[in-house]
């Protein structure tokens, strides 16, 4: 299903994996995973890239979504030798993409929280993921990737928030929620849910939770 918001159309294609095209025909693509790729579309101008998890990091699926001269912005934590010339983004910072402002800022867990493994170290470790703000065609889009809720994340206002809700390797629903009530979007589209059975999650009971706040959720 593609949700609508200010000339822009949203696609969740699976998993954490979206595509965002503009009025005017720019198409741009996050974190594309094969697993969940219909077909190989060829169609991305901009593809952008939080972290090298197999299910974020899928050079064949970059490949599949990319147009000829497809431009790939790529954490530079990543190892991206595969793909030949690719846009380094910091870990924290701003620059330009074609013509799209990002904004990158740190994307982790919490060592002393709940997103854990066995043996206590967190899934995603700081310095090994960032999330994005980008502005595409003068609406601000936050992608926070997989993190927990942290206190430099305060700081972010946007129109679209698109965050992870499954828990277990990331924030759950409820944390997502305050996440959301902190970001102050028009529109919410919540990712990375439902994929595997450790995060499984009730999406309706989140949207809920938002709505009844005020905040539009799109199930995408």
């Amino acid at each position: 299903m593609s949700v609508e918001y200010e000339g822009l159309t949203f696609d969740r294609l699976g998993h954490a994996s979206i595509r965002i095209e503009t009025e005017d025909g720019q198409v741009v693509y996050v974190d594309p995973w094969s697993e969940v790729l219909a077909d190989a579309p060829g169609d991305g101008d901009v593809v952008f890239v939080t972290h090298d998890d197999f299910d974020h990091y899928d050079p064949e699926a970059i490949e599949a979504v990319g147009g000829t001269d497809a431009t790939v912005a790529a954490y530079e934590g990543i190892g991206t030798d595969d793909l030949g010339g690719v846009v380094d983004l910091p870990l924290e910072g701003t620059l330009t993409v074609d013509g799209i402002d990002v904004r990158t800022l740190p994307a982790f867990n919490d060592p002393d929280g709940d997103h854990v493994d066995d043996d206590g170290d967190p899934f995603h470790a700081e310095g090994e993921v960032i999330g994005l703000v980008l502005t595409v065609a003068d609406v601000t889009v936050f992608v926070p990737s997989d993190t927990d809720f942290l206190a430099h994340h305060e700081s972010v206002s946007a129109d679209v928030f698109v965050p992870p809700i499954g828990g277990h390797y990331t924030m759950d629903r409820h944390e997502a929620a305050d996440f959301a009530r902190s970001v102050d979007p028009d529109l919410v589209l919540p990712v990375h849910y439902d994929t595997f059975e450790a995060i499984e999650t009730d999406a309706d009971a989140f949207a809920d939770e938002l709505e009844s706040d005020g905040i539009r959720v799109d199930l995408f």
